[in-house]
């Protein structure tokens, strides 16, 4: 049962419409205020390795090849705006976990109308932060075999001409794993279940991950992608993998 692309992608837009809804206000603000911090304080940055990447690149070409920068340039910069993202968003999730974690039981409780046995008010949410770490280092060192994968692949010429797919399908993935881990992992399921979970519903949760992956890299959007994910991800708990 593989799901649905469209369908996963419009979990991220309703997570979007309920993050202003009085029961999860006061649980969106301190993830939103890390994803500012963040992705505040970074995007200048990435901007300006962009356009420095960018003139060395072009000072090795000849001349007479000059027109292609105008094909270069939108290759690059999405395929740097893809990575700086997954960079950004993880660094984010792995200061906020606990929270998104508390964001997504609050989510599940108004979606179901009945209680989530886990974390209850912020006093307990930041008990758990050293064992949110781990679960995101878990994640991590998952991810960073199939990152150097695309990334060796991304400096093979030929090949780096497919590299923003690759980005884009590996962001899917990484990102929909990322996302259903919050609600499963607050039912004490374990992480090999919740890859299991993707794999059993692949076309929703690529449609669910490649959405948030998309809106990582576009600034200002990638302040609420996160909370926006850890609701949509727990719609689709509820909607398709729970049972």
């Amino acid at each position: 049962m593989d799901g649905n692309l469209a369908h996963g992608a419009q979990y991220l837009l309703r997570g979007a419409k309920m993050l202003n809804h009085k029961s999860l206000r006061l649980f969106v603000i301190i993830p939103l205020l890390v994803n500012i911090l963040i992705f505040g304080s970074l995007i200048g940055l990435t901007i300006s390795y962009l356009s420095e990447l960018m003139s060395g690149w072009m000072g090795m070409i000849p001349q007479w090849l000059g027109f292609i920068e105008w094909i270069l340039w939108p290759l690059i910069g999405l395929t740097l705006s893809l990575i700086t993202g997954y960079i950004f968003t993880a660094v984010a999730l792995l200061i906020a976990s606990p929270f998104n974690a508390l964001l997504a039981e609050k989510a599940e409780e108004l979606i179901t109308g009945r209680p989530v046995d886990s974390l209850e008010g912020l006093g307990a949410a930041l008990l758990a932060i050293p064992r949110g770490i781990m679960r995101e280092l878990l994640k991590i060192l998952y991810y960073i075999p199939m990152f150097l994968l695309v990334l060796i692949l991304t400096f093979i010429p030929g090949l780096n001409a497919i590299a923003p797919f690759l980005w884009l399908l590996l962001g899917a993935w990484m990102m929909s794993i990322q996302f259903l881990d919050y609600p499963m992992d607050n039912h004490q399921l374990s992480f090999a279940d919740v890859k299991e979970a993707a794999r059993f519903r692949r076309l929703s949760s690529l449609g669910l991950g490649g959405s948030v992956a998309l809106c990582a890299g576009i600034p200002v959007v990638n302040f609420f992608v996160i909370p926006a994910a850890v609701v949509g991800a727990t719609l689709m708990w509820c909607e398709e993998l729970a049972e």
